[in-house]
């Protein structure tokens, strides 16, 4: 009797095991994902503000900000939206330069994501 109950304990602990594990790894890869796409919002924030172009870099760097907060929480994504966020504020006020500065951080902190 007390076999069946060590056999079914495991047979559950086996079912939840091969259940979990793409549940919790699909989780890891939608947000490693999420900090992909933020990198690259960064970078495109950064080319259009080396044009001078403030409203689109305000845009991508918007963007990257969505996905970073979706991303896996770690201190250079927590820098990255740091970063980010100031772009968007200098890049409303059309402070191209300084926006470009500061998403190009973002880039910089956003690459380091593993």
């Amino acid at each position: 009797m007390q076999m069946r109950i060590y056999r079914g304990a495991l047979v559950v602990a086996v079912a939840a095991a091969l259940v979990g594990f793409p549940l919790f790894s699909g989780l890891a890869l939608a947000a490693d994902k999420h900090a992909a796409e933020a990198l690259e919002h960064a970078k495109e924030a950064v080319a259009h503000g080396k044009q001078g172009h403030a409203d689109v870099l305000v845009q991508h760097a918007e963007e990257a900000l969505k996905h970073a907060g979706a991303a896996a929480k770690n201190p250079h994504v927590d820098e990255g939206i740091k970063h980010l966020t100031e772009a968007v504020a200098h890049g409303k006020q059309g402070h191209a330069d300084v926006a470009t500065k500061h998403a190009e951080e973002a880039v910089s902190h956003l690459s380091e994501v593993k």
